[in-house]
């Protein structure tokens, strides 16, 4: 049976970020996915913003390695030539009486560390943003975008540079602990079966991620939140850009989204999205029946938006580990002290911000799994 030293499943971003990041630090390393490349999953269907930081609760994970991974993201994406761009993103009162919202919203930023967010008036709003309608606004300047896909691609550059060997088409189908290793068997191409055994062990397997913890034998049920898939569906606007930064409404009071949003990519193309939808099994098709609700909350805050314009462009599902109406929960990192097992880290709920804080987790994960 061959070894490795650590294995990590799953290569989305956050799983390419901890594998470059453990690659430095390991003898050899096996980067595994179910798919037939990286990043085909979660990260291949996401609005591919660099989060400020602004909204998550204080001391949370996702406020700390949001707003360290942002730092991180725009520094990484400089030394290894990553596109990105510092769009900026105004969070728009659309009523006198949202404007109170954008208080707490400044004051929950600030105990972030988010320090940088600057309040527009309505006539600020209209000379930046003449078709955005707005009774005031914050401005977050060091909210961005980036291609996710080129992000991912010099995170898999930068682990094999270290001697990691991705194996795509890899679906893990047992999982056991054998003394102070772990033997992985993986299905390849459907049909070929390949075993192995390794001392570190990544769970970083996005929807599947509760499925992986599962093949375990170990009793580590009380660990293992529950899945909830959360569809977000998106629709593009055709042509120019009426925008030039990102527009978010204030965020809704249930807590489950930040709002029907207008966000760029690198080509200049706005889509808006997404909304929440829980669903009961994996379904990538978008949802059209939910225009009329788009129509209505994207002309909150843009009255112009012609009728019969939006053009569906694609769904993502996010990985919540809170049902419907539920409090939102944290990131789950789960090391020894929580599972019991040495050497393994799972990771659950990694849903937004996790493509900005992919940098952090990565290096929160491997201090976890090495004990630095």
């Amino acid at each position: 049976m061959d070894h490795v030293e650590s294995c990590v499943i799953g290569a989305g971003v956050v799983g390419l970020a901890i594998a470059a990041k453990l690659a430095a630090r390991s003898s050899s390393l096996i980067l595994l996915d179910a798919e037939s490349n990286y990043g085909q999953g979660i990260s291949s269907r996401n609005s591919e913003v660099i989060h400020a930081g602004i909204y998550y609760p204080e001391n949370s994970l996702k406020a700390r390695l949001c707003r360290e991974g942002k730092h991180a993201l725009y520094a990484y994406c400089d030394r290894h030539g990553v596109s990105y761009r510092r769009t900026g993103k105004l969070i728009v009162a659309t009523r006198p009486d949202e404007t109170e919202a954008l208080d707490s919203i400044r004051q929950n930023a600030m105990a972030n560390g988010i320090d940088d967010l600057h309040f527009w008036t309505h006539d600020q709003v209209t000379r930046k943003e003449p078709h955005v309608r707005a009774h005031a606004a914050l401005f977050s300047p060091s909210t961005g975008i980036v291609s996710c896909h080129d992000l991912m691609t010099a995170y898999l550059a930068e682990a094999e540079s270290h001697g990691a060997v991705f194996a795509p088409q890899s679906r893990v189908i047992r999982l056991r602990q054998e003394g102070s290793e772990f033997v992985v068997e993986t299905l390849i191409d459907h049909h070929q079966a390949y075993r192995f055994s390794c001392r570190y062990l990544v769970n970083a397997a996005g929807l599947g991620a509760q499925t992986i913890a599962r093949l375990l034998n170990h009793d580590m049920a009380s660990c293992i939140p529950n899945l909830y898939l959360c569809k977000g569906n998106y629709f593009s606007l055709p042509g120019a850009s009426p925008f030039d930064h990102l527009i978010y409404p204030v965020p809704e009071s249930s807590g489950a989204g930040l709002g029907v949003h207008a966000t760029l990519d690198l080509g200049g193309q706005v889509k808006f999205g997404p909304d929440v939808e829980y669903i009961d099994a994996e379904d990538y098709a978008v949802s059209e029946n939910r225009l009329p609700a788009y129509y209505a909350a994207i002309r909150r805050y843009y009255p112009d938006l012609p009728d019969d314009s939006l053009v569906p462009a694609f769904a993502g599902i996010r990985p919540k580990i809170q049902r419907q109406d539920a409090p939102v929960k944290d990131f789950e990192i789960q090391g020894e002290s929580i599972h019991g097992l040495a050497n393994m880290v799972q990771l659950f709920g990694i849903e937004s911000p996790g493509l900005t804080a992919a940098p952090a987790i990565a290096e929160y994960v491997v201090d976890l799994l090495l004990h630095d």
